[in-house]
This record gives structure tokens, C-alpha cells and sequence, in this order.
């Protein structure tokens, strides 16, 4: 299986991807949760799945965020201050996985986790997400052209990416032209696979995370798993506070 990204980049604040161009590391802030007596709690080595996602009695559309019950997706969203559409597709993507392959245990909090640190639920640099999940305008990173960054030349004539020169990571998830043609996916029911759409983003990603590591539910597979999205150690500790903090506020 390809790798996803490789790690040689600085960005912001932190170490950051690479092959992801922006990867995010956007100097993300630290977000465990305070301990009572005002001392910082350790920090969390990974982030065990949230309770699964409330499932619509009845589907409400075409895609997977049409299986997430309205009063589950309006509570959580406030609760943890994740964008109603964006935690319908970590949702009803962990719905849509726990049915297809549940012995990954891939929990909605870990795919948000990873949509924060890439880009921040769809909306880096002034993108917004359509009602029906796709961001404009489209996010790209930076040009794989070596030096700063991995070098690594075109592989899709810039169908994926829109350069035909060197590859960039794309959409939402931040996947790259090689991960994307292998994980592709229409999540959100329209005919279209479509990287720049978080449904069908999220659930490629979902698809290379449980092919990377078959068991997500547990300490040393989530860590073999989002090794193998970005292998900066730095970059587990962002997914690993936030998913977790996700997980804390969604009880």
C-alpha cells in the first residue's frame, strides 16, 4: 500500500506534513481539557472511538449524512463546536464503516480529528462547505516540488489536483492524487467522486485508515493508522488530543 504522505516539512509552529502541502499543523492550540485543580491533565497518547453516532430512523438523503438523527447531529455540533455538515460526514461515514468493515472500530471522533488538523472542517483559507458537502473554493496545498516538501512529480496529468507538473494534496482530508485514485469513493450520493467533497474525502480517508490498520478501537492499531495518514509524531499528538477532547465533549 502506497504511503499516504512523507514527513521532511516545518509549517507554522510545529513539524508538520508533507505531503500534504497544508497540512495542517495551523499552530493548532493545545485542546486536552483542563484538569479541576487547574493543572494540565497528561496529554492523551491516542483517541479511543466516542459513542457511536445516533443513526436517523429514517434516511433523510442519499448519502451518509443522511443516516446521522438530526437531534444527535444539532447537539453535538454545539457541544464540541464542530460545523453541523462537516460532523454529518465523520458520522454517517463511521456509520457506513461500522456496518462494512466493524472490526476497524474507526470512530467519528478521529476522522473530525483529522478534518480539524487538515483543514479545519472544510473551511481553510476562507472555504466554505455547501449544503451538500463539497468546499469552494476548491482546497489545494502547496507544489510537491522537492526541497521544503517531498518531491513528487505529477501522477495524474493534474486531473485530481490540477497541476500537471507535480502533485498536491487536495480537498478537505488533504488526500494526494495517488491515495484518492486508490480509495476513491461517491459517499455523498450524487454520482460524483469528488475529493473536494467531505463525504466522499472523509470515507476515502476512512478506507485507507482501515486498510492501514485493521483495528482503529485500539491503542497500538489508531497509532499504526494515522502513522500511516502522516508519519510525523507530532502530527498523532495533534489527532490524538483533539479526537480526544471531541470524544470528552460529546458525552
Amino acid at each position: 500500500m502506497p504511503a499516504r504522505r512523507h514527513t521532511r516539512i516545518l509549517i507554522g509552529a510545529g513539524a508538520a506534513v508533507v505531503v500534504a502541502g497544508l497540512v495542517a499543523f495551523f499552530a493548532l492550540s493545545p485542546l486536552s481539557p483542563a484538569a479541576d485543580d487547574g493543572e494540565a491533565l497528561p496529554a492523551p497518547t491516542w483517541a479511543s472511538p466516542a459513542a457511536p453516532p445516533v443513526e436517523a430512523a429514517a434516511v433523510t438523503g442519499p448519502g451518509v449524512a443522511g443516516t446521522v438523527d438530526a437531534v444527535w447531529l444539532a447537539e453535538t455540533a454545539e457541544a464540541t463546536d464542530i460545523p453541523e455538515r462537516a460532523l454529518a460526514a465523520y458520522a454517517g461515514v463511521a456509520i457506513s464503516k461500522a456496518v462494512q468493515m466493524p472490526t476497524c472500530g474507526l470512530g467519528w471522533n478521529t476522522l473530525a480529528a483529522i478534518g480539524y488538523a487538515e483543514s479545519r472542517h472544510g473551511t481553510h483559507d476562507g472555504s466554505t462547505v455547501g449544503a451538500d458537502g463539497t468546499v469552494a473554493p476548491p482546497i489545494f496545498g502547496i507544489a510537491l516540488e522537492g526541497g521544503a516538501t517531498e518531491h513528487i512529480p505529477d501522477s495524474d496529468a493534474g486531473a485530481v489536483d490540477g497541476d500537471a507538473e507535480f502533485d498536491r494534496a487536495v480537498g478537505p482530508m488533504q488526500l494526494i492524487p495517488q491515495t484518492w485514485r486508490n480509495w476513491h469513493v461517491d459517499a455523498s450520493g450524487d454520482g460524483v467522486e469528488d475529493p473536494q467533497n467531505l463525504d466522499d474525502a472523509v470515507a476515502a480517508s476512512a478506507n485507507y485508515l482501515c486498510r492501514a490498520s485493521g483495528d482503529m478501537a485500539h491503542e497500538a492499531g489508531w497509532a499504526a493508522g494515522i502513522a500511516a495518514y502522516n508519519s510525523d509524531p507530532a502530527y498523532a499528538v495533534i489527532i490524538a488530543e483533539t479526537g480526544s477532547r471531541y470524544r470528552s465533549l460529546s458525552q
